[in-house]
Order: C-alpha cells, then structure tokens, then sequence
C-alpha cells in the first residue's frame, strides 16, 4: 500500500491523472476488504487491487469515464439489479452477476492536475503572473519557447519584443487553449501581422492580453489575464445523479471511452491493454472477468 502511495505521489508529480480507488465497505463473500486501493491510469492499466477480475473491470470502466469529467463518486457494485435504479446523491450503483456473491463499495477520487500556465518572458508582468496563478492553486512556470509543456491550459508571452513570433507561434501549433500576448493594442497588431500562420490560428491569440477590468500595475494584469483564461474555459454542466462535482479543475481533453460488450454477461467492457480478451477469427472479444473468458473459449459458437 506503501508503495501504491508512492506511485500515486508520483504520477502528480509528473501531471499524470488517475483515478484512486479505495475500497469503503465491503460485503462477504469479497475478495477486497476495506482499505484495499487501485490507481486507474489514463490507458486503462490498473495498479493495486480492489477486488477480482469482475470487479476490476467495473472500476477500470468507471474511473476511465471520472477521468473526462473529472468527477469523482461512490460506486457500489452488486451481483443483481435490485439497488440499481435507486439514484441517491454521490453514489454510482452497477448490477455485475459475474460478482461471487459480495457487493462492494468503493471511493473513486480522480486526480486532475492543477491548470498550468506557462510564461514566457522576465517582464514583471510576466513575473506577476506565475505568482498571481499559484495563489489559486495553479502551476505556473517561465521558460524559454522551444519548452512550452503540452499539457498547458495557458501561454502568456510577455518578453516585450524578446522571441515573441517564436512563442506564439509554438503555442499555436502546440494548440495550447488560450494564448496571449502582453504589448499595447498597436504593437500586438504588429507582431500577430509578422506571425507564419493562418488568420484563423492568428484569431487564437488574445491580443491585448486579459479582460478590460481597468488594470494598471503588473499584478492587476495577471489578474485580468488569468481572468480571462477561466472565462474561456469550458463551462461544466450539472453533473448527473451519482456523481460528486469537482469545482475549479480541467477537465482533460480525451476522447470517449473505448467500450465493448461482453458477449456472455452483457457487462460493458473498457477497451484496454490491461482488459481480459480473447480473439476468435479475426475479431478481438472483451470480458469483464476470466469466467466470461473461459466460457466463451470453451464454446465460441454458443454465443455467436
């Protein structure tokens, strides 16, 4: 478990997200027990354990799907249907019959990294503004052009005159989601003119930089900009029954989770590298445990 922590110590350091899932009740017959934990990484591979093969696959599924909203919840996994349809606030029931018998309970809390703003320049507007982002919680660093992280949310270029084309012109191609250029009205019209890109990446670029709120001195500019950067960001809707909202996060840009059907339980499947499989004539079979796997091995034909 030590070790588990560790990793997960670890995977923020590196901005990785991933889900944590730990197990709050759990009823006999179970192989997990209370305290058990698993790590759900962004591929789908799972570290740790929180129960058999049927019940690993929920959890994989689940915590895959918390990773696009960036929700967390309560998942409470019973072998029959009967809590099913009961939608109480915070908590997520699955029906699984693969289960042995047990049900259990478990807290899935998904890690997002802080939004990071990236800086470029030494101006004290540039300075302001990595000081400004880590007083709510942001991560923000300064650094050259050629470094511009590619999971930043934002990229401020406040060098005045120093490798400005080259800055934008990376966070543009980097399709950083909001990018802006610190200089007066005039001179930014002027080095967007000299930019080797599109109009259309051009009208990316938020030039003069943040929301007109009357700013003067160079930390009332980081607040405008900063300002400006969560007014972009995409607005979250309610989060259905079930789920536990997690505010001032970003929400990581991914695609929908890869889902198959098991084909002897009907369970839903995440398409992974970790997921139990079997191909059989040029198709590739998913099954939420090693019992739906055998089955199907021993007599494909009955349930094709």
């Amino acid at each position: 478990m030590t070790d588990l922590l560790h990793r997960a110590d670890r995977l923020r350091a590196d901005r990785t997200p991933f889900v944590l899932a730990t197990v709050v009740r759990a009823e006999r017959p179970t192989s997990a027990k209370a305290g058990d934990r698993a790590l759900v990484l962004p591929d789908g591979t799972m570290e740790g354990f929180v129960g058999g093969t049927c019940a690993e696959s929920t959890v994989r599924l689940q915590g895959l799907r918390l990773l696009e909203t960036g929700e967390s919840t309560l998942l409470r996994i019973t072998p029959d249907g009967s809590d099913v349809t009961s939608e109480r606030e915070g908590l997520l029931t699955v029906s699984n019959p693969c289960l042995s018998g047990g049900t259990l309970e478990i807290f899935l809390e998904t890690m997002i990294p802080a939004p990071l703003v990236y800086v470029q320049g030494e101006a004290p507007v540039a300075r302001a503004m990595v000081d400004v982002a880590r007083s709510i919680g942001w991560e923000a660093v300064s650094g050259p052009a050629s470094a511009v992280p590619l999971d930043a949310s934002a990229v401020v270029v406040a060098s005045h005159g120093r490798d400005e084309i080259e800055s934008l012109t990376a966070a543009v191609k980097a399709d950083v989601p909001y990018i802006a250029l610190v200089a007066s009205r005039k001179r930014a019209l002027a080095v967007i003119g000299e930019l080797p890109l599109t109009d259309l990446e051009k009208a990316r670029i938020h030039a003069p930089a943040g929301l007109d709120i009357g700013a003067r001195t160079a930390p009332e500019i980081a607040l405008s900009i900063l300002a400006e950067v969560i007014s972009k960001r995409p607005r979250q809707t309610a989060p259905p029954p079930g789920r536990i909202e997690l505010p001032l996060l970003q929400v990581p840009a991914a695609s929908k989770v890869a889902v198959a059907k098991d084909v002897i339980c009907a369970m839903d499947v995440a398409i992974s590298p970790d997921a139990l499989q079997y191909e059989h004539e040029g198709t590739m079979y998913y099954f939420c445990g090693s019992g739906c796997r055998r089955a199907f091995i021993d007599n494909p034909a009955r349930y094709l």
